[in-house]
């Protein structure tokens, strides 16, 4: 796991005021500056499906290691669905396996589309690609392996047009206050 870095734009040189700056010097400075602000992504790990079908029997292991038991994080669902996918939102099963062999379990309802039909995400002429928020300020008691297993729980064995499903955790940069006599 990566610490967290932070984006603060620094000083500048008084000669470097004193420049021109061409409209070319300026895209290149802005997409610089715009690239060293992303997030602090320290787990990223996707499955492409075969045929773009998920069936009931396709389990989803992810298996991430913390060490900083005081960040704090966001996690996400990354989905790639095809744009003629005929249900406006999937269900999956997803389950934390601690540190400490504890399990954890939560139904999860998938929002691809909004009540008119209109998909959330990038849609190409073939496919949508979505990031969902699973749960934000998310945060680990227990340093040591975490394993994420998502199951497709939907009325159907087999959904066609689940191309790919992926799992992103991104370090906030924030960290919590732990109480006196707390455990970390």
């Amino acid at each position: 796991m990566t610490s967290g870095g932070s984006c603060r734009p620094g000083l500048i040189p008084y000669p470097i005021l004193r420049m021109r700056l061409t409209p070319l010097m300026l895209a290149a400075s802005v997409t610089l500056l715009l690239a060293s602000c992303g997030p602090d992504v320290v787990f990223d790990q996707s499955y492409d499906l075969p045929e773009a079908h998920w069936t009931y029997a396709d389990t989803l292991d992810f298996e991430l290691e913390v060490t900083d038991t005081l960040a704090i994080f966001d996690l996400f669902l990354n989905l790639s669905h095809a744009v003629d996918f005929p249900n406006q939102n999937l269900y999956v099963q997803l389950y934390t396996q601690f540190p400490n062999q504890e399990r954890m379990q939560k139904l999860v309802s998938l929002e691809l589309a909004d009540k008119a039909g209109d998909w959330y995400g990038r849609c190409g002429s073939e496919w949508c690609e979505l990031s969902i928020p699973i749960q934000e300020d998310a945060f680990f008691n227990l340093p040591g392996a975490y394993r994420i297993t998502l199951e497709q729980f939907s009325r159907t064995d087999t959904l066609a047009g689940i191309r790919r499903l992926g799992i992103q955790l991104i370090d906030t940069g924030k960290k919590r206050q732990v109480q006196t006599g707390e455990s970390q």
